[in-house]
């Protein structure tokens, strides 16, 4: 299970553009402990530093450690993958008429799939 913590972890940290050194003082918790939850052994945090390193990154402890996210936001859509999340986050700043010519666009580029696997 320490190994999807130490994904989950290191995904988190790319997608946020965070230095270890920063989610070390955003969260509280010792460098040298997130280096050694990032580091081959994998080992897993005590629940009060997961709380404090999710806290940190916005994210939950259930997430961290399985990569799942619960389901009580029942209209709240949660995304794990990380190029997916920053497509979103990008889609999101822009201006609603290029969010429209954006979905336009992947319309289109699905279409055109959808056409090419037809023939």
């Amino acid at each position: 299970m320490g190994w999807i913590f130490r994904k989950i972890l290191r995904e988190e940290l790319d997608y946020q553009g965070l230095t270890v050194k920063e989610l070390a003082l955003k969260s509280s918790v010792a460098k040298g402990a997130l280096d050694s939850y990032l580091g081959k052994q994998a080992s897993m945090p005590p629940a009060d530093v997961a709380v404090r390193i999710a806290s940190a990154l916005g994210v939950t402890v259930e997430y961290l450690v399985n990569g799942e996210e619960s389901g009580s936001k029942k209209n709240a859509v949660f995304i794990s993958d990380p190029k997916k999340r920053s497509v979103l986050r990008i889609f999101d700043e822009l201006l609603p008429e290029y969010q429209q010519l954006t979905l336009d666009f992947v319309k289109m580029l699905k279409k055109n799939r959808d056409e090419k696997e037809l023939v």
